[in-house]
């Protein structure tokens, strides 16, 4: 007999065997759906298969109720041994490198016996691999560069906005108990980090077991590996780690803030506090009335502003709160308008009115427009030909729509640092958003030169996700950074402030960097369908670990005052 976890794991595999085959998205989907579905049961699983009632459970068919009852009853899936059968050993392994399809695989397998990725890499070395057919010198170098890049610990990691929403999920399962008084997220979650490995909730309750009860029965709960009075550290189906603090409801305070700073942070605030005969977080009798109030109280008591969650990393915050000087960072209301968004006439999934209605929904008074230009023909680039339809579709549906539309482009920097579209057309749209989108792999100093060549143009005038990372597959582009930013600085361009969870571009650190020149920035969406809107959120939040206020933030202006700052 096979628990469920198990079995939605030969579900994923089957989906990712299918995947690789090169099979129809929406059957590899539904695989992907019914695993899911198995995780996030939350009634008696047994009962459901020994009475034949799989198809209860949301996002289960015929089909796959009867592979998951073989599965449960057997041990064995008949359907995984036959896909695992037709395929080269290593294939889901060595299949996470860019451009290794199914035949290259199998090629490798074949003609060198290559059953890994460590296997892929020794083979590379020796030079083995650039003799094989269908490989070349370039494709070996390649290939070692994309090894090197994954290179890091696989340590169950998601990206923010996978684990955000799964954490959202826990949240809710735990209000659901009635000892629970409060709950919210802390550590990298709350300070908004780009990748999560460890979802860390504090709770405030009178009736810690009970909460703590609450929490085992989280339906995708895969393995409890901690667990003692008050505490819990469990791992997940997704594979990310979850962690359960709970407190009494006078040290809730306390214990959140504690959990949310990083480990420099928390620890030079502890070195101020007793510089000052104080301790963080007092417990001497009588001061528990002190202790539960708001974290603004924890930066009150040592002479300092309050630090907001997201800065607290030991990056100059604290100091600069020592002297009153930190600023108010960038609030989600701040923003008024809807910045470097994709419709069908290039890669995006929706059209121009459905985005416009959405961005007004969401309290937007101007709506970007900015569609690939010519040369990103992978993504369906908008050329000359297709612009004046564009055009003319904008001006129906601002007839519709209260909110203001923007005619734009994302246009491509090329390789000698020219923009997209001739002048003469680049003279007409509203905005131009410029961004690097192939030859990443440019030295520093071709990187270096092609971008300063691209700033000094006039009609320049906001870098796109700048340094073109994806983060987990592709490193930021090899650049003199401060070099560009101090020309920026001597221009009127601006940088963009990319809010697409795999990018999250620029990073905080240069953030701050253009902050100190003075060059004001855009936070974006980078959307590509109407869901793709709530990107907004973590723009905003990569803004504020950056330190970016409303003042330094373009599209905080209403919609005249945006297009003078930004027109071409």
């Amino acid at each position: 007999m096979r628990e469920r976890f198990d079995i939605a794991a030969d579900l994923r595999e089957i989906a990712r065997l299918l995947e690789i085959k090169g099979e129809n998205p929406f059957k590899t989907q539904a695989y992907e759906r019914g695993a899911s579905a198995l995780e996030n049961h939350e009634g008696d699983f047994d009962a459901l298969v020994k009475t034949g009632r799989l198809k209860e459970i949301a996002g289960i068919g015929n089909a796959l109720a009867a592979l998951i009852e073989e599965i449960y009853s057997t041990g064995e899936c008949w359907m995984l041994q036959q896909l695992r059968e037709g395929m080269p050993p290593g294939v889901i392994e060595l299949s996470a490198l860019p451009g290794l399809s199914l035949k290259k695989i199998t090629a490798l397998h074949d003609t060198l016996r290559i059953g890994s990725i460590a296997d892929l890499q020794a083979a590379c070395q020796e030079g083995l691999v650039s003799n094989v057919k269908g490989f070349g010198l370039k494709s070996q170098a390649k290939l070692l560069s994309d090894i090197e890049s994954l290179a890091t610990p696989k340590d169950g990691s998601l990206l923010l906005n996978h684990a955000l929403e799964l954490a959202k999920r826990v949240l809710l399962h735990l209000h659901a108990s009635p000892e629970l008084i409060e709950a919210d997220l802390a550590g990298a979650l709350r300070r908004r980090k780009e990748t999560i490995w460890r979802i860390c909730i504090v709770a405030a309750s009178n009736h810690s077991r009970a909460v703590l009860d609450r929490f085992l029965r989280f339906p995708a709960l895969a393995h409890t590996d901690e667990l003692d009075e008050g505490r819990c550290l469990a791992r997940l189906a997704e594979g990310l780690q979850a962690e359960l603090t709970v407190v009494a409801p006078e040290d809730y305070v306390a214990a959140l803030h504690a959990r949310t700073g990083s480990g420099r942070h928390i620890a030079k605030l502890q070195d101020l506090a007793r510089s000052q005969a104080l301790t963080l977080y007092p417990e001497a009798p009588g001061s528990r009335a002190q202790r539960s109030c708001g974290e603004e109280d924890i930066y009150r008591r040592l002479g300092i502003q309050y630090i907001p969650p997201e800065m607290r990393e030991d990056e100059g915050e604290i100091e600069i709160a020592r002297a009153g000087r930190l600023t108010q960072p960038l609030e989600l209301a701040d923003i008024r308008g809807m910045t470097h968004c994709h419709t069908v006439y290039s890669d995006g999934r929706n059209r121009i009115e459905e985005m416009a209605l959405a961005a007004e929904a969401m309290g937007m008074t101007y709506l970007t427009i900015t569609d690939h230009s010519p040369s990103a023909h992978y993504a369906g680039g908008v050329g000359i030909d297709r612009l004046r339809a564009q055009w003319d579709e904008i001006a129906r549906v601002q007839e519709r729509v209260k909110i203001k539309l923007l005619k734009g482009t994302e246009s491509d920097i090329c390789e000698d640092g020219s923009l997209d579209y001739p002048d003469p057309i680049l003279e007409k749209f509203d905005i131009i958003i410029a961004s690097i989108h192939v030859r990443h792999k440019m030295d520093s100093e071709q990187m270096t030169q092609r971008l300063l060549r691209a700033l000094k143009l006039p009609l320049f005038k906001i870098w796109g996700h700048p340094l073109g990372r994806l983060i987990g597959s592709r490193q930021p582009l090899a650049c003199r950074m401060e070099e560009i930013l101090d020309a920026i600085a001597e221009s009127k361009c601006a940088v963009e402030v990319n809010g697409d969870p795999r990018r999250l571009d620029l990073e905080p650190q240069w953030i701050r960097a253009a902050r100190t020149r003075g060059i004001k920035c855009i936070v974006s969406t980078d959307a590509h369908s109407i869901g793709g809107l709530a990107n907004l959120h973590y723009g905003v939040s990569t803004a504020r670990r950056g330190w970016l206020t409303r003042k330094e933030v373009l599209n905080t202006l209403d919609a005249e005052d945006f297009m003078r700052a930004v027109h071409p």
